[in-house]
């Protein structure tokens, strides 16, 4: 039997396939195609820091002065249910993605994006947008455009909230964007009218 000789050059070009081999794990991660991940929140709340559940204190108002929320949070000790300001469903993209995204407004003020029903794939450095592109076609446009990053997708399926900064300018933004950042590419949108 021959010696198998070790050539510099097998080794080389070894080691450049197992290096090529890890950074491609590393960027496409493939085990995400077989993952998911669920979230199931509430709508988002005014949080009350007293327990009175935003009920006004009667020194506060005249009797009779209360506005229908305030009526209704008063009776029910329930906090109003927030506004819808716009709202739609998503179309797929680069990936299968189904679901309503809604931007609400609750009475303190605050923004949120809601996403309902969310089913997308996973993927690496998945986030929220909300862009002034419209929904759907070519992906590349997003990132021509301006957004608000509303942080990291909480779960590929479910029901989960996503707080616009109190300094965001949302007004002609069209929709909200499943984002993935290491490939720039979108996974799916949903077109709004705000």
């Amino acid at each position: 039997m021959g010696k198998w000789v070790r050539h510099p050059l097998v080794w080389g070009a070894a080691a450049i396939a197992v290096v090529l081999v890890a950074v491609g794990l590393w960027a496409f991660q493939p085990w995400r195609l077989y993952t998911s991940t669920t979230v199931d929140e509430d709508l988002p709340a005014v949080e009350q820091s007293d327990g009175a559940q935003g009920a006004p204190d009667a020194a506060e108002e005249p009797e009779g002065a209360e506005g229908a929320e305030g009526s209704a949070e008063a009776e029910t000790g329930e906090p109003a249910e927030p506004v819808v300001l716009a709202e739609g469903e998503f179309v797929s993209q680069e990936h299968d993605t189904t679901g309503t995204a809604r931007v609400l407004e609750l009475a303190d003020g605050s923004r949120h994006v809601r996403l309902e029903g969310l089913a997308s794939s996973d993927g690496p450095d998945l986030y929220v947008w909300l862009t002034d592109q419209e929904a759907g076609g070519d992906w590349f446009k997003y990132r021509d455009g301006r957004y608000v990053d509303l942080g990291a997708l909480k779960g590929t399926h479910g029901d989960a909230n996503y707080e616009i900064p109190e300094d965001a300018d949302i007004e002609g933004m069209t929709s909200v964007v499943i984002w993935c950042d290491r490939f720039s590419v979108a996974f799916g949108s949903a077109p709004l009218d705000l």
